[in-house]
């Protein structure tokens, strides 16, 4: 299971903060725009927020719902193909077999589709008084880990709530992965509590750089997002940071200067599998 990295090589990382609107044409013109703005600007892998094409809600998902390939994920073929960029298309709802997923597709330069990464841990939440959200009403989860290779390190996708599972972000590093992309987005009640502390958290327990691009905050929308995209290192440092309008984020990722921290035991042999769309671990007998 464990795989040797390679050396990092540094690049421009972009995350776009995405105001989203409830017109999906709107949404992708803008994205599309985004898309422009950062390549103009040097970044090679480029991030979309979560939802990015449609109102974040399980009423929503069923109606902007898309097949791969679709409106959507066509329009991110053809951005990643003629900016010549990595574009990690945040995440769309997504219907196929009449199930839907939260999915995120990620193209490569030449417009080649390179992973679709199915939400593992559907967002399932109740707290009384301040917010109830139950993603499974409507989405079904996915079941395998996504990853793809690049010219300047590997790349593993989670989606907004895989961000709490830290097995995730440990197979990811173990698979030899140097950079983590949570498209997500935190609320008023997660953001503010976890959305920091859990990015700095799966940096510094696997040594990986972590991502989290998030849409833009809307106080009029049904569900308001944090914002607050951020990129952090591997020693925890906080690199770039938006605050909670719509905005383009970049960081220099790659070749660090701080020391490398041992964060697993050689001679532990954890393995896993997928059930129910969540990691369950085991170690095999000797």
């Amino acid at each position: 299971m464990e795989s040797v990295s390679k050396a990092m090589t540094q690049f421009r990382l972009a995350l776009i903060q995405l105001r989203v609107s409830s017109v999906k044409s709107d949404n992708l013109t803008r994205a599309g725009e985004f898309v422009k703005k950062a390549a103009s600007q040097g970044a090679k892998i480029i991030t979309l927020p979560e939802c990015f094409n449609s109102p974040y809600g399980t009423n929503y998902f069923p109606e902007y719902a898309e097949t791969i390939p679709g409106e959507s994920t066509q329009r991110l073929s053809d951005l990643a193909k003629e900016y010549q960029v990595y574009l990690v298309g945040g995440s769309i709802p997504e219907e196929d077999g009449g199930k839907f997923y939260n999915t995120c597709t990620v193209f490569g330069p030449d417009g080649t589709l390179l992973t679709k990464h199915r939400k593992l841990h559907l967002f399932d939440i109740n707290v009384p008084g301040r917010i109830r959200f139950q993603e499974s009403e409507t989405l079904s989860a996915g079941d395998s880990l996504s990853m793809f290779d690049t010219p300047y390190c590997k790349v593993g996708v989670g989606i907004c709530y895989d961000i709490r599972f830290a097995e995730l972000a440990q197979v990811y590093s173990q698979k030899g992965c140097q950079l983590l992309v949570y498209p997500g987005a935190f609320n008023l009640t997660t953001g503010p509590a976890h959305w920091e502390l859990l990015q700095r958290g799966r940096a510094v327990d696997n040594q990986v750089f972590v991502a989290t691009a998030s849409p833009a905050r809307d106080v009029n929308a049904p569900y308001v997002a944090w914002g607050h995209s951020t990129v952090v290192s591997p020693w925890g440092e906080i690199l770039a940071q938006a605050g909670i309008d719509e905005t383009v984020v970049y960081a220099t990722v790659g070749k660090t200067c701080l020391p490398v921290l041992p964060c697993f035991s050689s001679s532990l042999n954890l393995s896993f599998h997928l059930h129910n769309g969540g990691l369950v671990w085991f170690c095999p007998p000797n």
